[in-house]
């Protein structure tokens, strides 16, 4: 199953908002890791200072150092909340230590603790963080020596995780925020600017809706002036589209003012053409009726005169009535025995060519058309002349009748050779053969199929083929009398 495709406006908006959220979400990160770096800085001041104290503040040797480091004052090892002092002697053991609780009390760090820091490298003067246990945390600490006495001091890091944990989902929640506003704002923005290019879209699908192959054209729709301005893109494709429809309008008026022509000069070339070719028949029949002999190749001229003026009249009037079946003439509408049609139309075919198998297929009783018998009976011919025309003898023609709801079927089917998919789409244009020739042996105008289009069409109809090797059907369905009763 193909997948629903986006629309612009759809993209512009996923799109930006898939950017903003990859800013807001680095920005996020950029800011959490500064304000943890600077945290950290300002807790390894701290440390230091911790350190110092536990020195002494003069450092070693200073004045208000304590005699002896590792001893611890009146207030304590520790002053503050989270900070740790731990004194080491020359050999390493660990003579005091201790850490400063949430609820200000002094612990003594347990032996495992005390291990850890023991264990640790240090660096003199560089903070390092120690993990002591799920019970006292992560500390950074550092150590300095005097006189022979090593000091560890340090600080909770639980204040500076718990800072940049908080900052992390402030700016999550305030970036969700501020994506959702963007979002929103970009919706409403974008189908603002995205509605004149809608209107512009709206008018070509009205244009392409129209029947824009025959007849008489009329394009009144245009892309309003305000999506025509030149300065915006929207514009330009507008202003495009009208200078465009005008073109094409302008065309199909051509195109219909020409055809328009060339059918009041069918009609009436066919008209003056009968005249003179009923004027040929005539004087050459008259002359092959006088008793005076004539040579056989006058004979034979004046058998080809008289073949070729009756062909020649036939096409006349197939000319003429495809010229007033354009203008919209319309047939007659009588009630018309279908049957009794075809049971003639393939009788008249068996009569005209016995070479040929002439079948009389299911025929629905109750069909009664409504419409021109003369000009239905004509289709049915063209239809079976055809089948007499380009199939070879000994070829199976049926021809049978149905019904449905409102419409009457009639089929006829043959298993010749099957029509050449090159030809089968024009099959129904004026003068198209089936052999790609022009030769005269068969007596075909190549007007048959579309006269009997048009007739179809006339009333209200359809016309169609389906061929294959050994099977062709032409399929006619027109109206029923109590389905325009």
């Amino acid at each position: 199953m193909s997948r629903r495709r986006w629309t612009l406006r759809r993209k512009l908006v996923v799109g930006t908002g898939t950017l903003v959220a990859i800013g807001l979400l680095v920005a996020g990160i950029l800011t959490t890791v500064a304000l943890r770096s600077f945290v950290y800085e300002r807790l390894d001041t701290q440390v230091q200072e911790e350190l110092q104290r536990a020195l002494g503040p003069e450092g070693p040797g200073g004045e208000d150092a304590p005699d002896q480091p590792g001893s611890f004052s009146d207030d304590g090892p520790a002053e503050r909340v989270g900070s740790l002092q731990v004194f080491l002697d020359e050999d390493g053991s660990v003579r005091e230590s201790a850490y400063v609780a949430d609820n200000g009390d002094e612990v003594t760090l347990t032996d495992e603790q005390k291990e850890i820091l023991q264990s640790t490298t240090f660096t003199d003067g560089v903070p390092a963080t120690v993990d002591l246990g799920s019970e006292i945390g992560v500390f950074r600490v550092v150590s300095g020596t005097q006189a022979g006495t090593t000091v560890i001091a340090g600080r909770s890091v639980e204040d500076v995780t718990a800072t940049t944990t908080a900052l992390a989902v402030i700016l999550l929640g305030v970036s969700g925020v501020t994506l959702l506003v963007i979002l929103v704002g970009l919706a409403v923005v974008v189908t603002r600017s995205l509605r004149p290019l809608s209107r512009v879209a709206a008018v070509a699908d009205r244009v392409a809706t129209r029947e824009l192959a025959d007849g008489e054209v009329d394009i009144p729709d245009r892309v309003d002036v305000r999506d025509t301005d030149s300065d915006t893109e929207v514009g330009r494709v507008g202003r495009s589209l009208n200078t465009l429809l005008g073109h094409v309008e302008a065309a199909l008026t051509s195109r219909q003012h020409s055809e328009e022509q060339l059918r009041r000069f069918i009609a009436d070339a066919s008209h003056e053409l009968r005249t003179p070719l009923a004027s040929i028949r005539g004087y050459a029949q008259l002359s092959q009726a006088e008793a005076a002999p004539m040579t056989p190749t006058q004979e034979r001229s004046f058998d080809r005169i008289s073949a070729e003026s009756a062909r020649m009249a036939d096409l006349v009037d197939d000319l003429l009535l495809l010229a007033r079946l354009d203008a919209g003439q319309s047939l007659r509408e009588d009630s018309v025995d279908l049957p009794l049609l075809v049971i003639d139309a393939v009788s008249d075919a068996h009569a005209a060519d016995p070479s040929r198998e002439w079948r009389l297929g299911e025929v629905a009783e109750e069909a009664i058309g409504l419409g021109d018998e003369n000009r239905l009976r004509q289709v049915l011919s063209n239809l079976l002349r055809n089948a007499r025309t380009h199939t070879p003898p000994g070829t199976v023609v049926t021809t049978s009748l149905s019904v449905d709801d409102t419409q009457a079927i009639i089929r006829v089917n043959d298993n010749g050779t099957g029509i050449d998919p090159g030809v089968r789409d024009r099959l129904f244009e004026r003068f198209a053969r089936g052999d790609h020739s022009r030769n005269r042996d068969s007596g075909s105008t190549g007007l048959g199929l579309s006269i009997a289009h048009a007739i179809v069409a006339a009333h209200g109809g359809t016309i169609k083929v389906d061929s294959e090797p050994g099977n062709t059907t032409f399929t006619v369905r027109v109206p029923l009398q109590q389905a325009r009763s």
